[in-house]
């Protein structure tokens, strides 16, 4: 149920959004009514989080355990030069440019990392959570999440001149385990830092999503998309990949079968803060071996790299990660879970 928001709407605001046909005066209502989560809120999820208030859905919390960087600027569209300066997180400065933008809208942002444990207490009033991490393994607790509470959420991710987005309908369509039933291994998918990323691909994938999550709180369901969508702007394609099949034979996906091992913590990074040593150990179980030589020639431009057949070794200017072949990775040079995580995501992926 949502909750009807007590405001003085001034509802030219949304003139020309209400003079569509699918959502009129009672549709934008109904959008004031509405809560989204926005999971990361870089390239992707600032894009959409953007587009969102400035649709009208009533509450965005936007959840991020990241700071700003100057190279982020380049795609990151709704963030400044003064907003790296300020080295505040980036919830934080989103949350200030987005209650310019529409004082309608209230925007709750937590600077957090999405685990297990804090999973469940964020989405507390959430009816569609859109995608704008970084790795798979948060958007495999999310796919675990969305089915086990049946929230809707919209997938998408970007790299290099190419992006893709997936709608996510928990009991009428395929979610993301149906597609992909294990994340890929550390190392082995590229990252924005390893493969670069187009700015305009970000758009792209973005603006779907955004568009999705609205057709959700309309409750257009017939409007929805079910299919994976791949869109490369560089080469000038655009694919869609029919997923009914696949969702037909849904009992073969353990989500659709109430199994949700992300959710539960049986899956997923294992973390470790090693004492006395200003290091976080990140362990992978049940992951295949990680191929050392080609991610040590992908990593050779960030920093030294040494790798010999049991480990990798890449320094940085202020971190060394080192990954052993099992995945496992210690990461020197903070004791903060988060931060490690997110170099790891940075360099390694997932």
């Amino acid at each position: 149920m949502r909750g009807e928001k007590n405001m003085n709407i001034n509802w030219e605001r949304y003139s020309r959004q209400m003079r569509f046909a699918g959502i009129g005066q009672e549709g934008q209502r109904r959008l004031l009514e509405s809560c989204a989560l926005v999971v990361g809120c870089g390239a992707l999820g600032s894009v959409a989080a953007n587009i969102l208030v400035r649709a009208g859905v009533g509450k965005v919390r936007i959840v991020d355990r990241d700071f700003l960087e100057l190279n982020n600027l380049q795609r990151q569209v709704l963030y400044d030069e003064q907003d790296v300066a300020s080295g505040l997180p980036k919830a934080v400065c989103a949350a200030q440019k987005l209650r310019q933008i529409n004082h309608d809208v209230e925007v709750e942002p937590v600077v957090a990392d999405l685990n297990a444990n804090n999973i469940q207490q964020l989405l507390d009033g959430v009816h569609v959570i859109v995608d704008g991490t970084d790795n798979f393994e948060t958007r495999f607790l999310i796919n675990d999440a969305s089915l086990r509470y049946k929230i809707p959420w919209v997938y998408g991710g970007c790299l290099g001149s190419e992006g893709q987005t997936l709608t996510i309908l928990p009991g009428d369509s395929a979610c993301l385990r149906c597609l992909m039933p294990e994340p890929p291994p550390p190392g082995v998918a590229g990252t924005c830092d390893t493969a670069g990323i187009l700015g305009p691909i970000v758009q792209v994938i973005a603006a779907w999503e955004a568009m999705e999550a609205i057709k959700i709180l309309l409750g257009q369901w017939e409007r929805i998309n079910r299919d994976l969508i791949v869109i490369d702007v560089w080469d000038n394609q655009i694919r869609r990949i029919p997923l009914k099949e696949v969702f037909t034979g849904f009992e073969q996906c353990a989500c659709h079968g109430a199994d949700f091992p992300w959710l539960e913590g049986r899956s997923g990074t294992q973390t470790a803060v090693l004492c006395g040593r200003n290091a976080v150990q990140l362990s992978f179980p049940g992951t295949e071996p990680v191929r050392l030589e080609e991610l040590a020639q992908r990593l050779s431009s960030f920093g030294k790299v040494s790798v010999n057949r049991f480990l990798l070794k890449l320094e940085l200017e202020k971190h060394t990660l080192t990954v052993f072949r099992d995945g496992r990775t210690i990461v020197s040079g903070t004791d903060d879970v988060a931060e490690a995580r997110s170099l790891h995501a940075r360099y390694i992926g997932n």
